[in-house]
């Protein structure tokens, strides 16, 4: 017989109630913190578990799952918590592994039936999985699979242009030549010249609608940086290209950006440009939300914006970590800081902010010298130690499910919930995150449903679900949203 007497509730700093009003809000920071048992199902499941809610008094909580079955209850099918509390995921396995499958050969599946056959899972339900692990359809997921390996073959291979685009399962030349150009930013044939020996310039054209002021502005946001230089048509960097320190210069004519790179770095620099102004992003697409959501006034000017990366994914980690919790003003000073004390010169007055081997080979306390508070120092070169350590590698995140990433980033001293959030959308490039706590989105949040307070966590989750698959995008919008009045 269950009784609830001995609920994990007396054994906690959590109440019963609070663990029920996680359970109602589906929080998935909660997750291995406690576990549901339902008594009238007899069912345990996951706090975020997205099966119908139980009423209060029917529920029991408990620490682990072995507790849970001794208690008489048995695991959810839907959240399968025994999964995760062995750290395996079987159904998240199955996605990685049919989007390794696509990758490796993208002309095997001629179409997204064809996914969807060889995923052994119904339309609806693969749709859902990539979307969540992915933050992706399966189509967008093949599309991606064949220009990846499109780059690869024209870099390394002589073949015609026409038998790339087959050979990678295009059916013609033309959507080859669309597609390819539309993510990349020059065609099929200007891209393998980036493989020739010296090549040092290219040309790349912006998608149609690009937010122009916007991305001039987020160039151009610390008028003083030592890692770059903005004066409106002229961009210069100091970049890790290929792990090498580089001097990249950028030249923008309307919808043409010139670039010029050191010698035989062209591919890198043109890796790091396409990433840097996230034209892979699916701006229209988001556009099309917004106006299907009657909200056309959060795009109003800037439909084609697009989320600036981060020089680098480690990059990105670096300021998660420095710009926690201080004034905009202050993280900038940190950054230069760090830069001219650890950085490495590359030229025209430029440095890259210092790298993992650098980082890693300092003291906390060398840090704590340029105002860095003890915990971000510590866990600033922690992070860096921990990827020189092999621990995890920020350069192959973005290639990896964004359900991996974060729980992976997760387990990296320093990084919490907003952190990790921030870290995916600005440095790794997924598409739907929402760095929960971060008052820029909330404030923007209140501007645009016209709220009396700024919402708090659940009611930020709740009311940016609509902006599914795309509230990254999203939350660069309403960081800029600055009337609620804007038509």
């Amino acid at each position: 017989m269950i009784t609830r007497a001995s609920s994990i509730a007396s054994r906690s700093r959590l109440s019963h109630a609070r663990m029920y009003e996680r359970l109602l809000a589906n929080d998935p920071t909660c997750d291995g913190v406690f576990f549901t048992g339902v008594l009238t199902t007899g069912i345990y499941c996951l706090p975020s578990c997205k099966a119908r809610k139980p009423r209060s008094e029917n529920v029991r909580f408990f620490r682990s799952v072995e507790e849970a079955r001794a208690a008489g209850l048995r695991p959810c099918r839907k959240c399968h918590p025994d999964d995760f509390a062995r750290g395996v995921d079987p159904v998240l396995e199955s996605i990685e592994a049919l989007v390794a499958e696509m990758r490796r050969d993208p002309a095997a599946f001629p179409d997204v039936r064809a996914v969807v056959r060889r995923s052994g899972f119904g339309t609806t339900r693969l749709f859902e999985l990539c979307r969540l692990h992915y933050h992706a359809t399966p189509a967008e997921l093949l599309l991606r699979a064949r220009i990846e390996a499109a780059k690869r073959l024209l870099f390394k291979s002589p073949r015609p242009v026409a038998d790339v685009a087959f050979a990678v399962g295009f059916e013609s030349l033309s959507a080859f030549h669309e597609q390819f150009r539309a993510r990349q930013g020059l065609t099929p044939g200007a891209y393998r010249d980036l493989a020739a020996p010296g090549a040092r310039t290219f040309t790349i054209t912006l998608p149609p609608g690009c937010a122009w002021p916007e991305m001039h502005r987020a160039l151009g946001r610390d008028p003083h940086s030592l890692t770059d230089r903005h004066d409106g048509t002229d961009y210069s960097a100091a970049v890790r290209l290929a792990g090498s320190p580089a001097l990249v210069r950028v030249h923008f004519a309307g919808d043409e950006v010139h670039v010029e790179t050191p010698s035989g770095a062209a591919g890198a620099a043109h890796a790091w440009l396409v990433r840097l102004l996230g034209l892979e992003q699916d701006a229209a697409g988001f556009t099309r939300l917004a106006h299907r959501l009657g909200l056309q006034r959060l795009v109003a000017g800037r439909a084609g914006l697009r989320g600036l990366q981060t020089h680098t994914p480690f990059d990105g980690i670096l300021w998660a970590i420095v710009g926690q919790q201080i004034t905009l003003s202050f993280a900038f000073q940190l950054k230069r800081r760090l830069t001219e004390r650890f950085g490495t010169e590359v030229g025209d007055g430029l440095s890259c902010v210092p790298g993992v081997r650098e980082l890693a080979a300092i003291e906390p306390g060398e840090l704590k010298e340029l105002q860095l508070s003890a915990g971000k120092a510590a866990y600033l070169v922690g992070a860096a130690r921990a990827v020189a350590a092999g621990n995890f590698d920020p350069e192959a995140m973005p290639a990896m499910s964004a359900t991996r990433v974060e729980r992976t980033l997760r387990g990296v001293r320093g990084l919490g919930p907003w952190s990790v959030n921030y870290i995916m959308m600005r440095a790794l490039g997924f598409a739907d995150c929402v760095p929960l706590g971060d008052t820029g989105l909330t404030s923007g949040l209140q501007r645009l449903f016209q709220l009396e307070q700024r919402p708090d966590a659940d009611a930020t989750r709740q009311l940016m679900s609509p902006f599914a698959p795309f509230r990254s995008l999203a939350t660069a919008h309403l960081w800029l949203f600055k009337n609620k009045s804007t038509p």
